[in-house]
């Protein structure tokens, strides 16, 4: 188990605090603050006064508009920086509150960003880190670090003062190498002590820009349910590009071969025995070889059956041609469901048939088909031997991928002995009427 501290507070309990990268990770992430807090100050300190100055003209509301948006690029840099103090290995606080926009274009995204809390978060942040948090930060370190730093390097100031004298840190007068050693001795001494608060501080530091920027539990599901629609998306549009495929496949090439087939055909009959009867004959043939691997094509891409008589007649059809004996249960007509739905319980159910027939050694497989009102489910069992492992690499991982996309579950159930039982499910609405077996 991994017992690295993800933060300072939890380092700064453990012994060897001073010897790790902890402390200097502090001090980096305190002195950063004003690489990015004074940008954001003199943006604040822009946009406010030209907005107030220029609104009586109208001129001024859309740099106003723009200021709401400022913590937006601040709320992202302020994350990236935070990883220099926070390894949390989910990444959470650095992750993104905000939602990708449903439509293209700059008044969609500025339409979504205006409507999300987490704008206002960033906001309120930007106007904090620009106003105060940099100038505390790098008050801090020049405090907690440079002091001590100024202190050590005592005997060298001395050394390269014209005078032969330094006042160090504006305080104390120093003439002599003995009392510039003492000085140093100092630095040395409150060096560590002073790294602890430091790293305290950069702790709290970052807990707050966590608070304030990093999503919410809300926000969390949110781009979580984006993102399932997404993939559901990219579902359907790659079914949608299988069935143009399919169509041009079919309407197209298909066609073709069909007339050049009969061309060669009426050729053959016409021609007179000899060497061209024979070429004409090969040709017919290797032909109509080639229109039957098409026609196994198209029937992979987008079976025509299922196109034709929905998901009940595929299922019946898949059922007759398995080459294990399948009793199945079709007799509820399943209702027409989105074609990526369809397809995936499809291909799914050939998977499975085709395992029976080439890994379980079993005499006969059941298949059954429920749709619930909310969701699909189908069951493929067999009484072979048993013992199916999906990382075995007999395609069910595939399986389960495809499912997954779908927001379904694939569950295998196969002792050793038998019997097998996959199991699929899918919640899916209803698009249409029940459909019956051809």
């Amino acid at each position: 188990m991994d017992d690295q501290p993800r933060t300072p507070w939890p380092a700064l309990a453990r012994g060897r605090y001073l010897r790790s990268a902890w402390p200097w990770r502090a001090a980096g992430y305190l002195a950063g603050s004003a690489l990015t807090g004074i940008p954001v100050l003199l943006t604040l300190v822009l946009l406010a006064g030209a907005g107030a100055v220029l609104g009586p003209v109208l001129v001024g509301l859309p740099l106003l508009a723009l200021l709401c948006l400022v913590g937006v690029p601040t709320g992202a840099v302020e994350r990236r920086r935070l990883r220099l103090v926070d390894r949390t290995p989910a990444r959470t606080p650095h992750r993104t509150p905000h939602r990708t926009p449903t439509e293209p274009g700059l008044m969609a995204w500025a339409r979504l960003r205006y409507r999300e809390q987490a704008t206002w978060r960033e906001l309120a942040y930007a106007v904090l880190h620009g106003l105060l948090l940099w100038w505390v930060d790098l008050a801090a370190v020049a405090v907690l670090l440079g002091l001590p730093l100024l202190l050590l390097t005592t005997p060298l100031q001395l050394a390269l003062a014209a005078d032969g004298e330094v006042k160090v840190i504006k305080l104390w007068l120093v003439t002599s190498y003995p009392a510039a050693f003492a000085c140093a001795a100092a630095g040395a001494v409150l060096l560590p002590a002073l790294l602890h608060p430091l790293g305290a501080l950069a702790g709290a530091r970052a807990a707050l820009t966590r608070a304030l920027l990093a999503p919410r539990e809300r926000e969390l599901q949110g781009l979580l349910a984006e993102v399932t629609r997404s993939r559901a998306r990219l579902v359907h549009a790659f079914e949608a590009e299988r069935r143009r495929i399919e169509r041009d496949l079919h309407d197209g090439a298909q066609q073709r071969l069909v007339a050049l087939t009969m061309i060669l055909g009426l050729a053959r009959l016409d021609a007179p025995p000899g060497p061209l009867a024979d070429r004409l004959a090969t040709a017919h043939d290797e032909a109509g070889k080639v229109l039957a691997e098409l026609r196994e094509l198209i029937h992979g891409i987008h079976p025509q059956v299922l196109s034709d008589y929905g998901l009940t007649g595929a299922l019946a059809d898949v059922a007759e041609r398995s080459a294990v004996p399948v009793d199945a249960d079709l007799s509820t007509a399943l209702p027409r469901l989105p074609e990526s739905v369809e397809a995936a319980v499809y291909f799914g159910v050939c998977e499975a048939l085709a395992n029976v027939g080439k890994h379980s050694g079993a005499a006969r497989a059941a298949l059954t088909a429920r749709h619930t009102g909310t969701a699909l489910r189908v069951d493929v069992t067999d009484d072979g031997r048993g013992g199916a492992d999906p990382a075995a690499g007999s395609g069910l991982t595939g399986l389960a991928d495809r499912i997954a996309v779908l927001d379904g579950t694939l569950t295998i159930t196969s002792p050793p002995g038998g019997p097998t039982v996959l199991s699929l499910e899918i919640p899916c609405p209803v698009t249409g009427s029940p459909t019956t077996c051809p």
